[in-house]
């Protein structure tokens, strides 16, 4: 019996499962079962953004550790989400606001607590924040831009990562090394012809396994962006600034 098609669509309950800003929303700041958990999810999902743009106005490195520490602790014990505008209901837009706001308040006053001291552990690592070589220098980007690159990335990291464990799952991993050259990689990978002769297959059968990676690749970033708008219809507009983000 063959391995299980990675590729395979997902169910109808899991496309239009809500999505957890739309839950977070919902509850508008109550501690309604779930809520918690998935404000904690996303605010783990912004810990590389919020860092980079604490960075750019000037902060060291531990300094904007401990703020953007700060800042989530901050964020999950107060009512600030009762404010959310579900007409403008983008998660990175909320936070933003929210971290400025934040970083305002904290400017006109001392910090009175020892780094690690009583904040709500994420469980993230320092490195994470750092990048991984692919941002620019601080003099290219302002603030803003390099929240705005450092979410692009990290969005898509996710969906690479979701896209290979599933391959994984499917024991496949093999296949998903030898063609994520081609989707994530432009023309400087291995050629069709090459890849076959790799894998053992025929070059009509590996350009066939393209397409459907990179389809399915395709559904779990629209999938991971849905998770931070309020509703479907704001994914596409959404997709498009991740892709402009990331051509800069």
């Amino acid at each position: 019996m063959s391995s299980p098609d990675p590729t395979s669509n997902p169910s109808e309950a899991q496309r239009f499962a809500p999505t957890r800003w739309s839950v977070v929303l919902a509850a508008g700041g109550n501690s309604a079962a779930g809520t918690r958990e998935a404000l904690e999810k996303l605010c783990q999902n912004y810990w590389p953004p919020l860092h980079a743009y604490i960075r750019r106005q000037g902060f060291s490195l531990h300094d904007a550790q401990d703020l953007t520490q700060d800042f989530f602790t901050w964020l999950l014990e107060s009512d600030h989400l009762r404010v959310a505008d579900p007409e403008r209901g983008k998660f990175r837009s909320f936070l933003l606001i929210r971290l400025k706001h934040f970083l305002l308040n904290e400017r006109k006053k001392t910090r009175a607590q020892k780094r690690g001291g009583g904040r709500l552990n994420l469980s993230l690592e320092a490195d994470l924040a750092e990048g991984d070589g692919r941002e620019p220098s601080t003099s290219e980007l302002t603030p803003d831009q390099a929240f705005d690159l450092r979410w692009a990335l990290t969005v898509l990291d996710r969906s690479v990562a979701r896209l290979r464990q599933e391959y994984a799952d499917a024991s496949r991993s093999e296949l998903f090394e030898a063609l994520k050259g081609a989707p994530f990689s432009g023309n400087g990978g291995p050629s069709y012809a090459e890849t076959a002769a790799t894998l053992g297959l025929t070059e009509s059968a590996v350009k066939s396994a393209v397409h459907r990676l990179r389809q399915r690749h395709r559904q779990l970033l629209r999938e991971e962006i849905l998770e931070t708008v309020a509703t479907p219809a704001e994914v596409d507009a959404e997709l498009r600034y991740l892709i402009s983000v990331i051509g800069r």
